[in-house]
Order: C-alpha cells, then structure tokens, then sequence
C-alpha cells in the first residue's frame, strides 16, 4: 500500500483529491495539512511514501514547505498545480529545482471531459514517485576539477547538441544551460518529459532563470545557433534531411511522446559525428539505445552521473549499453561542452 499525504489550503480540494487517489486500491491517503507548516510537521510524524503539495498557500508556501520536508525528512513530493499558467510557472518549476520530482495539473471536475484521463495521469505519477528513494543531496565540489580536466578528443565540427531528461531533468538543465554563453556557437534540442500543459511554463522559467535563449520548438525551425529548443506537448521533436526541426505525431516510445529515443534516433542520422548528445537523469530507459546510436555514428556523448542523478535510470542503462563517452555531473558537462565546441570550432574560451 502507498500511503500519501495531501498538502492544499482548500479543505474542498483536499477532499476532492482524496476521492480520486483513495479509488486506487494501491494509494491510501493518511493524512492532510492546510499549510505548508502543516506539511513538514505531518511529514515527520506520518512519513507517508508521497506527498501531494499545492504551490499557493498562507503562512508557509508550497516551495518553502518542499525545501524544508526535504532537509528534515526527505519525501518524494509531486506538485499539484490548479493551473498551468504564467502566474504560477515559476513558484512550480522553483519547487521542482528545490527537489520535488514532478509536477500535474489538477484534474478539472467531475463531469468534465477530461476529469478521467487527469485523474489516471494523477494516480499513475503518484505511484511512479513512490518508487523513487528521495535522499537529502549536497552539492560536491571535490571530484569536479579531474573531470574538467578530461580532454576532449579530436572531432568533427560540432554544430549541435541533443539533450534528453526525465525526472529530475528541470534542475540538471538549469545548471547546465547558466553555465552555456548567449552566443553559444550551436544550437541546443531539448527533451524533457513533463506533464501535459507546463511546457510553456517550463521553458519560461528555464529561460529566465538560465539566461539561455530557449523557446519551445516548431515544424520546421532551422535551429540556430545559441538558441535552445524545447519538444512541445504531445510531439515528437527530430531533424529533417535539411537538418531543420520536423514535430511528429508517431506512438509514445517508451511511454512518452515526446521521447528522448526519438530526438537521438534522428540527430544520430542526420548529424552523425558533428553532434554531441547528453542524457540526463530519469526512470526508465528512454533514450539509451539512441544516446548508443550517436556514438556509433562518431558523435561524443554523455551521461549523468549516479551520484547527482535523481534517478539513474536513463543514463544508467546508456552507460550499460557503452553509449556514454563521458560519464559526468552536469556542471562538469557544461564545461565539457564548452571545451568540445571550442575545439571544434578553433573559439578561443
């Protein structure tokens, strides 16, 4: 049984919560707190396998309440959003890089078209959080200068980089793209699987707080250099034989569409040996035979680290498959990209 504590300021939304997660014969709720002062002290005396927090709340907010149950008493926490709009994009996506691990929208009422699809999203990620260990982590900075010392090999001109992530993936990007300059000499293609709704909101918040140009993605793009891209919802994200952005609507690969395997599948094609693919931290292994394909085809590849991985699924099985030239921390991978597009392109840095 996984036990789940629903943290929200409106008793009517606590019961309406309740309702859909206790249907699960999986999920028992055990308890509820009001506020976010409310959440830790349940947190430590409940210790429930999930926590279900709302953003927006008296006294002590959602994100404050997530930075606080994870330094005393580490919880996976899901963010439960009301609305997937700018106003509270940032609080979300803070939280996220704050150490929750995902983030849904509320499901709309009863009645509504879309109450049963949201509702199984809820449940699902609920129980798929349940799986992941939340440990209490400290930034390492012994072991990062070795691995910046690393030096890169002779390669093609590398005019691209492909990026994949999953849970865990807001954060790691984030210190990866502030570590990039604004006049990165090549474009960045971005996979990052989040829920329905916040990829706007993600972009947004990654752009701001990264001081990257990112935008979301569209048919047809000739990506350009110092400019990220991210898959929209629903879509595929790949290259064309012209080497522009092409969107599909093919099946879910492993689950997901939009699906790291895919984005590496194409750049490995299109771009063979003048790419470089990063796979970052999620559950599964989406991604890892693509990431395995990019280095067969000549591109330098990397993947995260367990020590800083969330989970260590994606890049974990990457690294079983001999896929990842490097294994790296993202800020070490940051400085390797800097290194890798210097060399190629003779940019002194």
């Amino acid at each position: 049984m996984i036990t789940v504590l629903i943290v929200d300021d409106s008793r009517v939304a606590q019961e309406f919560l309740a309702h859909i997660l206790s249907a699960d014969p999986d999920l028992e709720v055990v308890g509820f707190a009001n506020d976010g002062a409310e959440a830790v002290a349940a947190a430590n005396t409940l210790r429930p396998d999930v926590i279900t927090m709302d953003i927006h709340m008296p006294a002590l907010d959602g994100l404050a309440a997530t930075r606080a149950i994870l330094q005393s008493s580490p919880r996976p926490i899901v963010i439960v959003s009301a609305s997937a709009g700018a106003r509270g994009a940032a609080e979300v996506f803070r939280a996220l890089e704050a150490g929750a691990l995902a983030v849904v929208l509320r499901p709309p009422a009863i009645g509504r078209p879309e109450h049963a699809a949201a509702a199984r999203a809820l449940i699902q990620t609920v129980k798929t959080m349940s799986e992941i260990r939340v440990v209490k982590r400290f930034v390492r900075e012994r072991g990062t200068a070795p691995l910046l010392a690393l030096r890169p090999p002779a390669a093609a001109v590398i005019q691209l980089i492909a990026m994949g992530a999953s849970i865990g993936g807001p954060p790691a990007l984030l210190k990866i793209l502030s570590r990039l300059p604004r006049d990165l000499p090549v474009p960045v293609l971005i996979v990052q699987h989040i829920a329905p709704g916040f990829v706007e909101g993600f972009v947004d918040w990654l752009a701001e707080a990264s001081g990257f140009h990112v935008q979301v993605a569209a048919h047809g793009q000739q990506p350009e250099p110092g400019q990220g891209y991210v898959a929209p919802d629903g879509c595929h994200m790949g290259l064309d034989s012209g080497a522009r952005i092409m969107l599909s609507s093919h099946a879910p690969e492993h689950g997901s569409r939009p699906s790291v395997a895919y984005l590496f599948r194409s750049v490995a094609h299109v771009m063979g040996p003048r790419a470089v693919g990063v796979l970052l931290t999620g559950m599964g292994r989406d991604g890892a035979d693509g990431l395995k394909l990019m280095k067969d085809r000549g591109a330098i590849t990397m993947a995260q680290d367990e020590t800083s991985s969330v989970v260590h699924g994606m890049p974990g099985e990457a690294i079983k498959l001999g896929g990842a030239s490097y294994v790296l921390p993202p800020e070490s991978m940051a400085a390797m990209l800097l290194k890798l597009v210097g060399t190629a392109t003779g940019a002194a840095r």
